[in-house]
């Protein structure tokens, strides 16, 4: 990923010292699980621990010759070991070595995501207890619908992050697993019991059964929750972009000193982290589609999957880290307008609290279909001609008011009618 949205700890994760740091992890712990077993004298633990070491430019150097990474690694290891080398790699394959350090990698990646994801659940959490009660008006197809709260809104996105917390701890614990097993899966050159010594080493659960390599549907279960992850917070940028529009204007993401929104433009402030935050979950979706195609490989395995991940995993770690702690930096800081939410409530009149209004008639002996009918055509009278009032023109409609009195039609187009709900729905969410 580009160094514009890398965080230096995620970026870290992913560097070719960290790669064959864990591979060198992984390839010790066999040897350590080895000595505990009886099959390898302790000292030859001892000295590898103190010699092993690599290079990673001379890994390369030597991987242009050997065309084979592993191969390359080990070769460079062992020109530091020395006699005791020969006990590394022992009964093992290169997939044992890649796929059970990538573990390690996805873990701490992930361990890493839900900091972020914490981060945001917070952030989330205090701006709906602070707009708990700021009335503002819910919209479905982009259309006013009836009242809500700006804190509604927010308790929802805070429900769905709290799926997330626990999407990404499963899909942590689904991909921490390590395998040991040989060339085709069978333990052919090695035990399960040295696997599962091995994989305790690195606090890592063995796969229960493997082939060549762990199954890919694991690494897709971990791709495809950072794109749901990423799809969500592309949904509450989303939501920010259309309540920041200059007509609209009830939130806007935090503008800074010194910040400028156009080159041309002096006055403009645009929702441009959420712009950013929305172009990049396209990225991660894209990315767990490529996880999906690596699930069916040929036989006990091939390396098709090999090239995409160095691309796919990397890049989706340091992007929904990126975005977490972005996102969450605009909610901490978000500007609320309650009084453009009051205008833009009360834009025709009232016309929001029509439901309101159909129910009481409906209270009063009209049928449904007539009382829908008689408020729509007072609700439409006020959208279609300027300056008209739904709540005048109900005053003026004799029909209306041979039912109601004008404290019920009032009574009616009161927004706690509405709300009289919220305090139960946010005690449920224990916010």
């Amino acid at each position: 990923m580009i160094e514009r949205y890398t965080r230096p700890e995620m970026g870290a994760i992913w560097t070719d010292e960290a790669r064959f740091q864990n591979w060198l992890e992984v390839e010790i712990s066999v040897v350590e699980a080895q000595v505990q077993l009886g099959t390898v004298p302790a000292e030859a633990l001892r000295e590898i621990r103190e010699k092993a070491r690599f290079d990673v430019n001379r890994i390369k150097e030597i991987e242009l010759e050997v065309k084979h990474d592993v191969i390359a690694f080990l070769t460079n290891v062992n020109e530091n070991v020395g006699d005791a080398g020969r006990y590394i790699h022992r009964g093992m394959t290169s997939s044992d070595v890649i796929d059970t350090a990538l573990a390690l990698n996805m873990r701490k990646a992930g361990l890493m995501i839900q900091v972020g994801l914490n981060r945001l659940h917070d952030a989330i959490l205090l701006q709906a207890r602070k707009h708990k009660r700021t009335i503002t008006v819910g919209r479905s197809h982009g259309i006013h619908a009836e009242p809500t709260t700006f804190g509604f809104k927010l308790a929802v996105w805070l429900e769905e992050v709290r799926r997330h917390q626990i999407r990404l701890q499963q899909a942590i614990d689904m991909i921490s697993v390590g395998k040991f097993s040989g060339a085709v899966g069978t333990f052919s050159n090695i035990t399960p019991e040295l696997e599962e010594l091995a994989c305790k080493l690195l606090k890592l659960v063995p796969a229960p059964i493997s082939t060549q390599i762990i199954q890919r549907d694991r690494h897709a279960q971990y791709l495809f929750t950072l794109a749901l992850i990423g799809s969500s917070l592309d949904k509450f940028a989303t939501e920010i972009r259309h309540l920041q529009r200059t007509d609209v204007l009830e939130a806007e993401e935090p503008f800074t000193v010194g910040q400028k929104g156009s080159s041309a433009m002096p006055h403009k402030r645009n929702p441009v982290g959420s712009e950013n935050i929305s172009g990049l979950a396209r990225i991660l979706r894209g990315n767990a589609l490529a996880a999906l195609e690596n699930i069916p490989l040929w036989h006990e395995r091939d390396i098709s999957h090999s090239s995409v991940e160095r691309v796919i995993l990397p890049d989706s770690t340091i992007l929904i880290d990126y975005m977490l702690h972005r996102f969450a930096g605009i909610i901490e800081d978000l500007v609320v307008y309650p009084d453009n939410m009051l205008r833009n409530m009360d834009v025709f009149g009232g016309v929001i609290f029509s439901q309101a209004v159909l129910l009481k008639l409906v209270e009063k002996g009209l049928t449904r279909e007539e009382s829908y009918k008689l408020v729509q055509s007072n609700a439409h009278a006020a959208w279609n001609q300027n300056g008209s009032s739904f709540k005048e023109n109900l005053l003026k409609d004799e029909k209306v008011m041979s039912l109601l009195t004008r404290d019920e039609v009032i009574a009616c187009l009161n927004p706690e009618t509405y709300l009289q709900n919220v305090e139960l729905v946010f005690n449920r969410l224990g916010v």
